[in-house]
């Protein structure tokens, strides 16, 4: 009789945490995600049935054939194509270069065209070669040590920084600005060393940019890998008149016409109110472009679903846009938020997936203090499924041209070790994404997704220029 008195004390006196409406949803959302989950599906048919996505490419028609077809079949109260001008760049026939320490004595290495790059002479390029670590030795060797020769910046990613997107950042100027800057002093071409944390054989290429250099002064440019990268600055220290030939036969075309994907569910109740969720379409053509950015398309795409299957019913129009051109131009975000500003929608909140198929680990958001305090103050309900980074930061480089004053951007940030391992290389490729991750990632989207539907930004004054 006391064992069961005590038990019932402990009944009685034991708090009852019943669920919340939100940690209910937020857990049908993952659930759904992690046993219905379409996103995985799409991808692999983007993947492994279309392939690289370069704008303006049959590839890149074929996604947005594809995708509008799989956001068509979801039931969606709208869904249509955004015209879109492009830029057309091609690679032609594979990159071939090596380097030679004497006569007749030469080492193959592994190269890409960056994308936008001119073409090396019918012939290739082969020039004696000087090692630089960034844009900024230029101007201090001067244009006697560097004219008639091949710039090589091997400036390396800095392995001392956790977040790898700011080690990136730290040293992708000489991709994009290298060759422009490095004509100025008379440079005949230049190879960049990859961006890539790993020490491998896959080079990564990337875009780069003239600026205002005349056409005719214009030289190519290309990445070599990072063991490539190593071998040939070992090489130089060794022997300083070793010289280096590369071959690329790329050209850019006319700009062609492509499209953004966009559908949308109506909100119930603020319509007029629109929230944003997408990725980019197009990739590079090394890879079939899995992780940058399939990934982040067909999350997007999967938030829709998922809150349609948990039987959420959005009380602002949320909408879905997979945008074209990101990687060469970014034309598609540009033009996107044209046609928002054109037609005077207003759009509350955007949130961009293009850090890769990675398991998620929360979200940078450019907010308001109060808009960033609101989100952070959800972490509860985001810290079962091990989410638990809310900061204030960048968001994404489509729905950047969307910001205006009040408006909420966020973008999802999943863990990023590997993530440069991949980034515009040949092994960017599906079998290097892992379902489960993908899955939560789309899950952790849909979440944030909601909350913010259900309980709105907060209102901040607007500034008017």
């Amino acid at each position: 009789m006391r064992t069961f008195l005590l038990l019932a004390f402990l009944l009685v006196s034991t708090p009852f945490f019943a669920q919340t409406e939100d940690e209910k949803q937020i857990k049908a959302i993952y659930d759904e995600a992690l046993t219905n989950g379409k996103a995985y599906d799409w991808l692999n048919y983007l993947s492994n049935q279309i392939g690289g996505r370069l704008s303006g490419s049959v590839q890149a028609q074929q996604a947005v054939e594809y995708t509008k077809a799989q956001l068509d079949s979801l039931g969606l109260d709208k869904v249509w194509l955004q015209p879109v001008m492009v830029p057309k760049w091609v690679r032609g026939i594979p990159e071939f270069a090596y380097f030679e320490t004497k006569p007749g004595l030469t080492t193959n290495v592994p190269i890409c065209a960056l994308g936008g790059s001119v073409a090396t002479p019918d012939g290739g390029l082969k020039a004696s070669v000087i090692e630089v670590k960034g844009i900024e030795d230029l101007e201090k060797l001067g244009r006697d040590k560097i004219a008639g020769k091949i710039v090589f910046y091997n400036r390396p990613m800095d392995p001392t920084l956790i977040n790898t997107f700011s080690a990136y950042s730290g040293c992708v100027d000489q991709r994009y600005s290298g060759a422009a800057e490095a004509a100025k002093y008379g440079a005949l071409g230049v190879i960049v060393r990859s961006m890539n944390l790993r020490l491998d054989d896959y080079p990564h290429t990337g875009s780069m940019g003239y600026g205002d250099t005349p056409v005719n002064q214009r030289i190519p440019a290309a990445a070599i890998s990072t063991n490539g990268a190593e071998l040939l600055s070992t090489t130089l220290k060794l022997n300083p008149d070793a010289k280096f030939y590369f071959k690329q036969n790329c050209k850019q075309l006319e700009d062609v016409q492509s499209y953004n994907v966009i559908g949308e569910i109506t909100g119930s109740t603020y319509p007029n109110e629109i929230m944003v969720v997408g990725g980019h379409l197009d990739s590079w053509d090394l890879g079939d472009g899995s992780h940058d950015d399939g990934a982040g398309c067909v999350q997007s795409m999967d938030v829709l679903r998922l809150l349609k299957e948990t039987g959420y019913k959005p009380k602002r129009t949320l909408r879905v846009v997979l945008f074209m051109n990101e990687e060469n131009g970014m034309r598609g975000g540009n033009k996107y938020a044209e046609v928002a500003r054109n037609k005077n929608e207003e759009h509350v909140f955007a949130l961009e997936s293009d850090s890769g198929g990675f398991t998620p680990r929360g979200f940078s958001i450019d907010a308001s203090t109060e808009n960033v305090k609101q989100i952070q103050g959800w972490r509860d309900l985001f810290e079962p499924y091990l989410i638990h980074m809310f900061y204030e930061g960048g968001s994404g480089a489509d729905i950047g041209p969307l910001k205006e004053d009040g408006m909420v951007l966020a973008g999802l940030r999943p863990d990023t070790q590997r993530y440069f391992d991949h980034h515009h290389a040949e092994n960017d490729t599906f079998e290097h994404v892992n379902k489960r991750e993908l899955e939560l990632g789309a899950a952790t989207m849909a979440s944030l997704v909601y909350l913010i539907d259900k309980y709105g930004t907060i209102p901040t004054k607007k500034i008017k220029g």
